[in-house]
């Protein structure tokens, strides 16, 4: 590709924006893996600490209750709901700064430098960090079909066997599907060469 012909950033930016809510199948059970698991662990076990911490110090008259003067059960109960809600909250930001750091390792990003900036936002703008960051991260990488090479979305051919991992109508030039025999926009039958180079197997996107 000449240089003249390469996309401006932002409509090269929109195309993997594109790309990768078209190709990205994400599932929480899959996703939450990502986290860190002593992070994880840590934020389940300081959160049970708070919540049994805060009632059990009620109880014992440590702590006055948060609702008046009932029995110290009820008020036991009341402060863990408050505390568990806080710590809650808490809790999430705090695993949504692991997924960020790791999610942006596998997906080649600097992992650095957006979890210091989700955490820069956070105290005048709330969750804006994440938001930014799930709207422009980058599509994950993914296995080439014909030689299996780990390949980025960025790349229009596999640098291991030059398989062409965007194949576009020779016509209208929209990207056409794996099995498409027809364009979807202009009708225009497949060449024989587009053909030959459908994947005869898919591999999976890689998860990390």
């Amino acid at each position: 590709m000449n240089v003249s012909d390469r996309q401006p950033p932002l409509s090269e930016k929109l195309s993997l924006i594109r790309y990768r809510m078209k190709h990205e199948k994400l599932h929480f059970s899959d996703e939450i893996r990502v986290v860190p698991r002593w992070l994880l662990g840590t934020v389940v076990w300081l959160y049970v600490l708070a919540v049994v911490g805060v009632a059990m110090l009620v109880i014992a008259g440590a702590v006055p209750s948060p609702i008046g003067n009932p029995s110290r059960f009820e008020g036991a109960l009341a402060a863990a709901l408050i505390v568990g809600g806080m710590g809650a909250a808490i809790g999430i930001v705090l695993l949504l700064i692991g997924y960020v750091n790791k999610d942006a390792e596998r997906r080649g990003m600097n992992p650095g430098l957006w979890t210091v900036l989700v955490t820069i936002l956070l105290p005048a703008w709330v969750l804006t960090g994440f938001v930014i960051y799930f709207l422009v991260r980058e599509p994950l990488p993914f296995h080439c079909p014909r030689c299996g090479r780990n390949v980025s979305a960025r790349f229009n051919y596999c640098p291991g066997c030059k398989y062409n991992l965007k194949p576009t109508c020779p016509q209208c030039k929209h990207e056409v599907g794996d099995t498409d025999r027809y364009c979807v926009r202009c009708g225009n039958e497949l060449t024989p060469e587009i053909e030959r180079d459908r994947p005869r197997e898919v591999s999976g996107e890689v998860r990390g």
